[in-house]
């Protein structure tokens, strides 16, 4: 595994996570998850980020499993990222069909989440993730009448600005300097 990467289980009484995540990927993905459409999405999420995203989720509901997988993939996320310098903002804005979808993210660890998306589901998935990744995220739909559109192409925006967000710096994008806590 190169140095921006992890491996990272997650087992509760109501799923089991295993996920694999290289940020400095190629978009490569092997998904197995219990929901289709979130598998889906999970690979969607992978090949725009151009990260290479491995997972098995399984679970004992929708809700738990979409929850859960969020929580993963936000946690690899943090864990793969490190501390170097990135660019660390990035927004995009992206047509599917219909849909117009903008977002907008900082990696910065203060995690909030303002988030348009039609399904109470997804709309937890990305707060999650979001939570989970310590980022702020700010899920826009510009336009979009299918709830399949809108929420794909939320997967595709969040995805192509991860990819421009996590580009390597030479120095740390911020007035105060990196945070240390000691």
């Amino acid at each position: 595994m190169t140095e921006r990467a992890t491996k990272l289980e997650r087992s509760t009484r109501e799923t089991q996570i295993f996920v694999e995540l290289d940020i400095d990927g190629a978009g490569k993905f092997d998904v197995e998850c219990d929901i289709q459409f979130l598998k889906h999405m999970v690979e969607t999420l992978a090949r725009y980020a151009s990260f290479d995203i491995k997972m098995r989720a399984s679970g004992d509901n929708e809700h738990h499993l979409i929850e859960d997988t969020a929580i993963t993939l936000g946690t690899a996320f943090k864990q793969a990222l490190g501390t170097a310098p990135v660019e660390r903002m990035a927004t995009v804005i992206l047509p599917m069909d219909d849909a117009l979808v903008m977002t907008s993210i900082d990696i910065v660890d203060r995690p909030y989440a303002d988030i348009d998306c039609p399904d109470p589901l997804y709309h937890h998935f990305f707060r999650s993730f979001a939570m989970s990744a310590g980022i702020t995220m700010h899920i826009m739909q510009i336009r979009g009448f299918d709830e399949h559109h809108i929420i794909e192409a939320s997967f595709k925006t969040l995805g192509k600005a991860l990819n421009l967000a996590v580009k390597a710096r030479k120095t740390e994008l911020s007035t105060k300097d990196s945070v240390k806590v000691d």
